[in-house]
């Protein structure tokens, strides 16, 4: 496959979609007892953005650097969007020496890692092997880190349950393949059938609505209780329009989770742009939900 997360790094996808995993780490800390976070597509962990790469596609700019300066400029958000706000940009800061100036932005392992404990575990696997020398090196020496060359499909099979019994399995894969969105419902099913009180974080990305309805709708006939989904749209899809949207849907969440995003998704989506909107419901609330208490 030709993807290459560094050209998107830091854009408002992953803005969006690093504020939700960040709360739901916050949520898993909560208890004493040792969580392990499975990462299936993993990437490089960690990106210079001014690197050749996310400096030529310059999505970072619409994405992170807004919310970056909107924290660090006079008309800050409200306190209580600033506070959900920060444990994100904290974790980013400690990679940017001064925590001033913004040039490193890190994917989903090490954001992982800022917030792990020495009990606490992660699994990080990718495919693509300059990604994957990467991010080896970047959580190399790190006892609580393992990083794996297989295939995050296939991880997401043999590594749950995990013998924690708490954590969390983010899924993000690169949706080149146009059979990701399917693939997405059936190995969910499959994985969550095997470990039915994970929290699974799913990422999608949304160019029209054909797809993510599909996958919304597939999901809604799983036997799966608590499904919260969110979206950020930048502008009205349209198959030829690029990636327009970013959509997450969350199995198992935090109780928090819902009121937190119910705050935050409406500043951030006005952060990334003034036509942008968003969206917070629910595709699954059965009363035999297994509601993450952690």
């Amino acid at each position: 496959m030709n993807y290459r997360h560094a050209f998107h790094a830091g854009n408002f996808a992953d803005v969006h979609k690093h504020i939700v995993l960040t709360h739901i780490l916050l949520h898993l800390l909560q208890k004493p007892a040792a969580f392990r976070v499975i990462d299936t597509h993993a990437g490089a962990g960690r990106y210079d953005l001014l690197a050749d790469e996310p400096n030529r596609s310059g999505e970072w700019r619409n994405g992170i650097a807004r919310v970056w300066d909107a924290m660090a400029g006079e008309s800050r958000p409200r306190a209580e969007i600033s506070e959900l706000l920060a444990p994100l940009l904290q974790a980013i800061a400690a990679l940017n020496p001064g925590g001033e100036d913004l040039r490193v932005y890190p994917g989903s392992p090490l954001i992982v890692q800022h917030f792990l404990r020495p009990q606490d575990r992660l699994i990080a696997c990718e495919t693509e092997p300059r990604a994957a020398a990467l991010l080896a090196a970047n959580l190399r020496g790190d006892r609580r880190a393992k990083a794996l060359a297989i295939d995050g499909w296939t991880a997401l099979s043999a590594y749950v349950p995990p013998k924690e019994r708490r954590g969390l399995v983010l899924v993000d894969p690169s949706f080149e393949d146009a059979g990701d969105f399917s693939r997405l419902s059936k190995t969910l099913d499959a994985a969550h059938r095997k470990w039915p009180t994970g929290i699974y974080m799913l990422w999608y990305p949304i160019k029209a609505r054909e797809a993510p309805d599909a996958l919304a709708r597939r999901l809604r006939k799983l036997p799966i209780a608590k499904l919260l989904r969110s979206e950020v749209m930048l502008g009205p899809p349209r198959g030829d329009a690029g990636l327009v949207g970013s959509g997450l849907i969350v199995t198992n969440p935090p109780f928090t989770l819902e009121p937190k995003l119910r705050l935050l998704l409406p500043a951030l989506a006005r952060m990334f742009a003034p036509e942008a909107t968003e969206r917070l419901d629910w595709l699954a609330t059965g009363s035999d939900a297994h509601f993450s208490t952690g």
